[in-house]
């Protein structure tokens, strides 16, 4: 406790980082207090009280904004899809493929493209929330309010992303995400009181068996964000001159979980496609009635055994197409590096792809019991707001994002010559670690 008070003391004591998180910390009140203005010509007491399905985990990310019908409605989620599209061309689009290589500027002009192409999807998407709202609590619906709802919802998600922004340039942490987590951070007390108090007094023990499993869930998310396998490389030595470099020797870290939080979204996004389809012939057969009934509930067998199926096959697609073992064996042999034991160039890169493929299979079923957990804790007893976070995408982002404020402290720490925060090792970034040694 003594080492934790410290590390506040110090954290406070560097004047540029205590400036940057008390910044962090009025944009976020911002963003918390949009949060609950709601939009012109709506009447927040008609309000439904809660959004179901896919709308309920956009409305848990939004920290209830989706349901509140505020300006930031949509919240930064639509620059998130503009981002996955982007990415996707940078993959199949040899222009875009061009912009990634040219360092700085291309990354800047790839940032300039998902800005304009977030306006398209905001306008689109505020449609869609326009038809989620129930009608009675529009006062007055018509033409007027649709153009002027999807302009203030459309101004609402850039101010968001503004505000993402000012928070990685003059805060802590990357902004766009900060602004995710806050959002599900927000709806976490609530649910704790609402559990407690489903539970009182009888059930006591069995609340406080939850906060333990909901401890362990999250030890097991962080050590699936952090671990890595590692690849030795080493760099022959060189001679410059009068200067001689003595060869050294380095890591490439491969992510057990290369993938993230995205193959969770994907498959999600397609969960709903049976049932929306099944729907259609709901009345002409049993077996789309079956299909409907099933896929409509996440906590049946049927609904939690696909999903887990598509994460799997979502977490090879995505690692695929965001780790190129063919790229990092020429940037190797560029370089001067080469794996012991393994020949630069094709062998290098197969060598890289099998341990990739290896790695990804744990890594997948790992990430898909995490996804399904949530409806598992729901039907052992747990409340439907509690059982969120117990896996999924909310407590994916919510650990990823902590993890990277809590790396981006430490450097500052280390820099200004302070114990890092944490007692004993090296919390471990997404950055290489390399060991130098002598030959």
């Amino acid at each position: 406790m003594n080492k934790f008070i410290t590390s506040i003391k110090n954290i406070f004591a560097i004047e540029d980082l205590r400036t940057r998180i008390l910044n962090t910390l009025f944009f976020i009140a911002i963003y918390r207090l949009g949060s609950y203005v709601v939009l012109p010509g709506v009447d927040p007491a008609l309000l439904k009280t809660g959004a179901e399905g896919l709308f309920g985990i956009l409305d848990t990310l939004l920290g209830g904004a989706f349901s509140h019908a505020s300006i930031f409605a949509l919240g930064i989620m639509p620059y998130i899809s503009a981002s996955i599209v982007l990415q996707l061309l940078t993959i199949a689009v040899p222009y875009f493929q061009k912009l990634q290589k040219e360092g700085e500027s291309g990354r800047k002009k790839i940032n300039q493209y998902t800005r304009i192409l977030t306006i398209p999807i905001v306008l689109a998407q505020s449609v869609g929330f326009i038809a989620t709202i129930n009608a009675e609590a529009i006062i007055n619906p018509g033409t007027f309010f649709t153009i002027s709802t999807m302009i203030i919802i459309t101004a609402g998600t850039l101010f968001c992303m503004w505000l993402g922004e000012k928070i990685t340039d003059k805060g802590i942490g990357n902004g766009i995400s900060m602004i995710i987590m806050i959002g599900i951070v927000s709806r976490l007390p609530g649910a704790i009181i609402g559990e407690a108090a489903a539970k009182g007094v009888n059930k006591s023990l069995i609340f406080l068996l939850e906060m333990v499993v909901l401890f362990l869930v999250v030890m097991a998310v962080i050590v699936l964000t952090q671990a890595v396998r590692r690849i030795a490389v080493q760099y022959a030595k060189q001679v410059g001159g009068t200067t001689q470099l003595d060869a050294q020797r380095q890591f490439i870290p491969l992510k057990v979980n290369a993938a993230g939080v995205m193959p969770i979204i994907f498959a999600q996004s397609l969960m709903f496609v049976p049932a929306i389809v099944a729907s259609v012939w709901q009345n002409q057969s049993d077996l789309a009635t079956y299909i409907g009934v099933k896929f409509s509930d996440y906590t049946s067998w049927q609904y939690n055994v696909t999903f887990a199926l598509l994460i799997i096959v979502f977490t090879y697609f995505y690692t695929a197409i965001s780790v190129n073992p063919n790229q990092i064996a020429d940037d190797l042999k560029r370089s001067g590096g080469f794996v012991p034991g393994v020949k630069p160039g094709r062998d290098t890169s197969e060598y890289i792809d099998e341990i990739l493929t290896r790695i990804t299979l744990p890594g997948a079923i790992a990430l898909a019991l995490i996804a399904i957990f949530p409806a598992i804790a729901l039907l052992l007893g747990v409340t439907r707001p509690f059982s969120a976070f117990y896996g999924g995408t909310s407590l994916i982002i919510m650990v990823g994002v902590v993890l990277d404020t809590v790396n981006q402290v430490q450097s500052y720490l280390l820099m200004q010559h302070y114990d890092g925060m944490m007692k004993s090792g090296k919390l471990r970034g997404r950055t290489a670690q390399s060991i130098s040694v002598a030959s």
